[in-house]
């Protein structure tokens, strides 16, 4: 590596050209880091005291190592967002100069011909900067101040218009940024093939900030180091359709997403967010991607990025499917996309019948809208989903994805029917996150003519005005401050209309026979509302009860004779041992302590399982989350959690991560007396509601 100061101008006037590699992003700056370019050019070149402004390094790498005196394009391993930046400014700057020179050197022709453009070179030679795929062609058209092409650049285009604008507000003093770009700063640094590892430079470069994101460095990892043609074939084969599949702006918001997916539904395990690429270079290394190779690897991530465009960005083909993708994007179910993913890639191999996928997708989409009308805390999804696949038996499909969701332990549980009913009666739906889709799915249920519902507007039957006038207070009674509070906004009251700013504050009977009232309303939802003749507390849970029975039929819940998923249910391995087989827990004092102890975790959840074993007593959710060893004058408890977690504020625990022991977990503590219990009990709470919440 060699690596020198320079001024940019300098450095672009005497370099050839600048290549940007296919395997690189493409240009990503947005009007913020323009902005912030800008500022700090106006703010030196107003500035005769500073000499410089440091704006980065440009690094490249050709065959050996070489100066910017040689001929031969310079391909850019970083630098790539300045060094386009800067043409884009540059060529603003160029166009809106034209015949005048306020600084010697800054004229149009100057600044085209050492700036932009290699005057005497022809075809792609002609341009200082080429850069890759749709940025390529719109930078070309600038320079060559002609059309934008159909398939245009939106950040190269956006920023070149910024410029312009700033410009054109800084006409009288152009002077300023002429002088600001003379002063921008950057290291060359030049890497030779045979002696320098692109890649770990590229990692280390790009290891903070924003530079990069995890996608970014996965298709660099994939790409940079093959050779130019193979290079080429799996960039052109797959990466670039993936990438115009996404689109420009869907590309750079939900690719590092899908990556956490894919290497969800291959590993099995869900990679933290910051940590994808680490993640995919420890699958990319395992023995069987490695012995299938890396056409092999970018092929499978093409044909997984097919099927979450086809879920997430509403790429499906099937109008059927379309419509259920389009409901879980409402509900925001992305942690459901590693098992979606498996089980399309099996719908796409002919395995899983369309009719089979939709009903699964459908029941993905109950099991997540029950639980949040009932309230149950979504921090266990992920790992409910990562798991799925792991339970499929792909030649009972639908049934194995029934059994597996009603048998979920109670913090993962399907809501049954009584419970999601009653608990859609009394809701807040008004102040639901995904109003819209609940009330859409609703009225649409079974409908062949679908209504749009963002034509309409959600109506209060009873009005949210505090102030209700006299013929509302009469109709509700004594009690219309209660009945107003309680059902306002829950299921009974709400509906859509067309007609919200006629139906105002209006008494119930005016709302109901007005023209276009709701008599007349063809909408599912107001159905029976013309044959009401008073609108009550009685009036408001009738209908909420009819709706509530109506959304069972919409969410349904999955249903297995009890033989069948008897079949299902895992039968835990006996041991062989019991109570007896602890001669401290049988008397005495530990043993009044262990019985009031096991009494109190098994109560913390109906799914927790008592197990006795040779050395030592387990409770389990999932797996082991405490453990019991007797002693003879107290409890040895192990908590199945890392030490630096707990929260222990008498300090009691200890860490035996790296001590042998019986009982699993790396935090370990005693319990000695019934008053030590209460205390104990909130240390063995938070191991459980770890294993219980899975990862965020």
């Amino acid at each position: 590596m060699k690596a020198t100061e320079a001024k940019l101008l300098a450095f672009i006037k005497k370099s050839p050209q600048f290549v940007i590699p296919i395997y690189q992003r493409t240009y990503s700056w947005t009007e913020k880091e323009c902005r912030e370019l800008w500022d700090d050019i106006l703010r030196t070149g107003s500035n005769d005291d500073i000499t410089s402004h440091f704006v980065g390094s440009i690094v490249y790498i050709e065959k050996g190592l070489y100066h910017v005196s040689s001929q031969s394009p310079l391909l850019v391993i970083d630098g790539q967002q300045r060094l386009t930046t800067a043409t884009l400014l540059i060529a603003a700057l160029a166009n809106a100069l034209g015949d005048t020179e306020p600084v010697d050197g800054f004229s149009q022709r100057k600044l085209r011909n050492y700036y932009l453009l290699n005057p005497e070179e022809d075809g792609e030679q002609h341009y200082k900067l080429i850069l890759s795929q749709t940025d390529k062609a719109s930078l070309i058209a600038i320079l060559n101040r002609s059309e934008q092409p159909k398939d245009y650049s939106i950040r190269v285009t956006e920023n070149l218009k910024l410029f312009e604008s700033l410009i054109k507000e800084h006409k009288d003093n152009l002077a300023t940024v002429c002088k600001g770009l003379t002063k921008l700063l950057v290291v060359d640094v030049a890497l030779s093939r045979d002696q320098d590892n692109p890649q770990l430079i590229f990692e280390s470069m790009n290891s903070t900030g924003r530079e990069l994101s995890q996608a970014d460095l996965i298709r660099n990892y994939i790409l940079m180091g093959l050779e130019p043609q193979l290079q080429t074939k799996l960039y052109e084969q797959y990466w670039r359709p993936m990438e115009v599949e996404f689109g420009q702006e869907a590309y750079g918001t939900h690719f590092d997403s899908f990556m956490r997916h894919f290497l969800t539904v291959k590993t099995g395990n869900i990679p933290n967010q910051g940590e994808v690429y680490e993640a995919f270079k420890t699958h990319a290394r395992s023995p069987e991607v490695a012995k299938a190779g890396v056409e092999a690897l970018v092929a499978d991530i093409r044909t997984f990025a097919r099927y979450y465009c086809a879920m997430a960005l509403s790429a499906e083909p099937n109008s059927e499917l379309k419509l259920a993708f389009q409901d879980l994007r409402e509900l925001k179910v992305d942690v459901a996309y590693p098992f979606l993913l498996e089980l399309y890639h099996d719908y796409a191999l002919g395995e899983l019948p369309k009719a089979d996928f939709l009903t699964a997708v459908r029941l993905v989409e109950s099991y997540v809208f029950r639980r949040a009308i009932c309230a149950i805390p979504t921090n266990s999804l992920n790992k409910t989903f990562a798991n799925f696949t792991k339970a499929l038996k792909k030649d009972r499909y639908i049934e194995s994805i029934q059994a597996y969701l009603l048998l979920l332990p109670s913090y993962r549980r399907f809501p049954n029917d009584d419970e999601f009913k009653r608990e859609l009666q009394t809701k807040d739906l008004y102040n639901f996150r995904s109003r819209s889709y609940w009330l859409r799915r609703l009225e649409n249920h079974d409908r062949k003519e679908r209504v749009l519902v963002d034509e309409h507007t959600i109506e209060h039957i009873l009005p949210q005005n505090e102030n209700l006038s006299s013929a509302w207070k009469t109709a509700l009674g004594t009690e219309w401050q209660r009945i107003q509070q309680t059902y306002l906004h829950t299921i009974g009251n709400l509906t859509l209309t067309a007609y919200n700013s006629k139906y105002s504050d209006k008494p119930f009977s005016e709302k109901r026979d007005m023209d276009k009232g709701f008599k007349e309303s063809p909408l599912k939802l107001n159905q029976g509302l013309g044959q009401i003749e008073q609108w009550d507390e009685d009036a408001i849970r009738q209908r909420a009860d009819r709706l509530s029975t109506m959304a069972l039929d919409v969410w349904t819940a999955p249903k297995l004779e009890s033989d069948v998923l008897e079949c299902y249910r895992l039968k835990p391995a006996k041991s062989g041992y019991t109570i007896a087989d602890h001669p401290y827990l049988l008397s005495g004092t530990v043993a009044e302590v262990f019985q009031a102890f096991r009494k109190e975790v098994i109560a913390l959840d109906p799914c927790v399982s008592e197990e006795f074993l040779k050395l030592y007593v387990a409770y389990k959710a999932e797996s082991n989350f405490v453990d019991i060893v007797p002693q003879t004058k107290r409890l040895r408890i192990s908590l199945n959690m890392p030490f630096p977690e707990i929260n222990d504020p008498k300090g009691i625990c200890k860490d035996v991560s790296s001590v042998g022991r019986w009982g699993n977990g790396d935090v370990e503590l005693g319990l000695a007396s019934l008053d030590e219990l209460p205390y104990v009990m909130g240390l063995v709470r938070q191991s459980l509601e770890r294993q219980m919440g899975g990862i965020e």
